[in-house]
């Protein structure tokens, strides 16, 4: 079987979204827990693509449900869309979350008379793991960049803006972060015991941006 890639997911995707978007389905009817409806369609989409790929499908030990690639499947609903990630490392939020993502962002309608219910895709997005850190967070570390700032700035903008770690771990991270200046995320990450994902700005999004995909 051939070897899955970050181009033929794309592709791939591209086709999924046609032929589950608009479909009623009984088992979809009532169903209103968004968690359901996303383990749901990321299994329907791993076992779409496992019919013509040699697919290693998601472990425990990865976290990733498609790891040969380092891509994790989100789906979310248009009417709020976010997820929640594991947090391994504060660094993530300016540097990124170490893996692409594939957002599917779905909306769904019931029919009573039939007692059915459809997904209807209204967006898809590959977003390349360079691309999937804070926005804001990263914006503002850029701009100060750009104003010639120096460790101290970074460190003081980065306690202000609540970075998860004791102060010595941010200090040494200013120090990276001048040396190793980060790209643009198009995430808002909100600090908790897993990250919080909102994606309304990848969503929204209008210009090409290197890095985020627009399969639909």
């Amino acid at each position: 079987m051939t070897q899955l890639t970050v181009k033929a997911l794309i592709k791939e995707a591209k086709q999924f979204c046609k032929l589950i978007s608009g479909v009623y389905k009984t088992e979809l009817f009532g169903v209103t827990d968004g968690k359901a409806i996303g383990t749901y369609v990321e299994h329907l989409f791993q076992d779409f693509l496992s019919k013509n790929y040699d697919l290693q499908k998601g472990n425990s030990a990865s976290g990733l449900d498609l790891p040969s690639i380092l891509t994790d499947i989100k789906v979310t609903s248009i009417k709020q869309p976010q997820s929640s990630c594991p947090f391994k490392d504060s660094k993530q939020k300016i540097f990124g979350l170490g893996y692409n993502l594939i957002l599917f962002v779905y909306r769904k309608e019931d029919d009573a008379n039939t007692r059915t219910g459809k997904l209807d895709i209204i967006s898809c997005k590959f977003i390349d793991a360079s691309r999937t850190a804070d926005y804001q967070t990263t914006t503002g570390i850029i701009n100060i960049i750009n104003n010639n700032g120096n460790q101290d700035d970074i460190f003081a903008f980065l306690v202000d803006h609540n970075i998860p770690a004791d102060e010595t771990t941010i200090y040494n991270m200013a120090a990276e972060i001048l040396k190793n200046p980060p790209k643009i995320g198009y995430l808002t990450i909100s600090n908790a015991l897993q990250w919080r994902l909102q994606y309304g700005r990848v969503v929204t999004l209008s210009e090409d941006i290197i890095g985020i995909e627009t399969i639909r």
